[in-house]
């Protein structure tokens, strides 16, 4: 297999786990608002959006082939980490959602990263 071809599962792993950790520095300060709870369920999703987006582009641009799948990938490693620490606990429907939003957000990321430089969105 040649070079193109394989995945670059350090990235992908590393993409993950920074796509976690992101959505961390949003979750936490958000926690300690007067609502919340209540207040996670809505900072949680778009944070899980944006954090994998960002990752998967991160990723896919390191991975310099394959974009969308490198970036794809990142997005399941961040949401695989997640159920893996919370096995067993239940979870509010939009946390549930969010693993969904966390596989789109890095496949989106990884689209963007495979746009030609200089073109606009």
């Amino acid at each position: 297999m040649d070079g193109a071809m394989k995945v670059r599962w350090g990235l992908v792993v590393a993409g993950g786990l920074l796509a976690e950790i992101g959505i961390l520095l949003v979750a936490v300060p958000v926690s300690f608002l007067p609502a919340g709870e209540r207040a996670l369920l809505w900072a949680v999703p778009p944070a899980c959006l944006v954090m994998t987006f960002l990752a998967g582009r991160w990723t896919a641009r390191r991975a310099a082939a394959r974009f969308v799948l490198h970036g794809t990938l990142a997005g399941v490693v961040a949401a695989v980490l997640y159920i893996v620490a919370t096995w067993n606990q239940a979870l509010p429907l939009a946390f549930i959602i969010s693993h969904g939003l966390k596989v789109a957000g890095g496949a989106w990321g990884g689209s963007y990263a495979a746009r030609p430089a200089g073109v606009a969105l």
